[in-house]
């Protein structure tokens, strides 16, 4: 199994070599990379083409959420942004600039770890904590109307593609949903994979932007 190729991008000396040592006690993962500043860290993601890039968000030159918007529409790379601070509009502009995953700095290490194999097997991180605040967001009265292109693509979803969205949109995983749905995981994970293709989706977590975009979930 080759191993999963990770660049940090932090301003930070000290939280890069502790981000490092925590993620190097896997032997699944390697740090090939560090950068400083969001230029930096476009350029060597777009270098090393790694398999995921942990982004800060407050930085010199380019912040966080500008680079990770770059390197999500310019890269195959899965951005996972670590922040020390817990703020909605933090989360929201990096799901939207296409962020598969939001963490906070004191996670524990046995949960960033974690993070990085699920978004590089392109599950994404997104925590039913971080799923309410989105729920709550989204349905705030003064959110735009349903995307109507949006709405047109639902249109290529079958019934049951649909509703694996749905749940997904609530925040479950795919062991819950296959509960709900009274399926195997396995086809849970099928239905997934076809449903994001069609929809023309990254991941997991811009499945659940998505439904809430469209209105599936109010």
């Amino acid at each position: 199994m080759s191993k999963i190729s990770v660049v940090i991008c932090d301003d930070q000396p000290l939280i890069v070599s502790s981000l490092k040592l925590i993620l190097e006690t896997d032997p699944q993962i390697s740090v090939v990379g560090t950068a400083e500043n969001g230029e930096q860290g476009v350029a060597l993601v777009t270098e090393l083409n790694p398999s995921v890039v942990l982004m800060d968000i407050q930085m010199p030159q380019l912040d966080g959420i500008a680079a990770t918007s770059r390197i999500s529409r310019d890269t195959d790379t899965k951005v996972v942004v670590l922040t020390t601070f817990n703020r909605d509009d933090y989360l929201f502009d990096a799901l939207d600039a296409g962020a598969s995953g939001f963490l906070l700095k004191n996670t524990d290490p046995e949960t960033l770890i974690t993070a990085v194999h699920q978004v590089a097997a392109g599950h994404g991180l997104l925590s039913p904590e971080v799923t309410l605040k989105l729920i709550r967001h989204r349905s705030a009265p003064a959110e735009a109307a349903p995307d109507a292109d949006g709405q047109d693509l639902l249109s290529a979803l079958t019934e049951r593609e649909l509703q694996v969205l749905t749940e997904l949109a609530k925040g479950k995983n795919n062991q819950e949903i296959a509960a709900v749905l009274s399926l195997s995981e396995a086809t849970v994970k099928t239905h997934l994979s076809n449903l994001l293709a069609k929809l023309h989706l990254r991941d997991r977590v811009q499945g659940v932007l998505f439904a809430h975009r469209v209105g599936l979930i109010q």
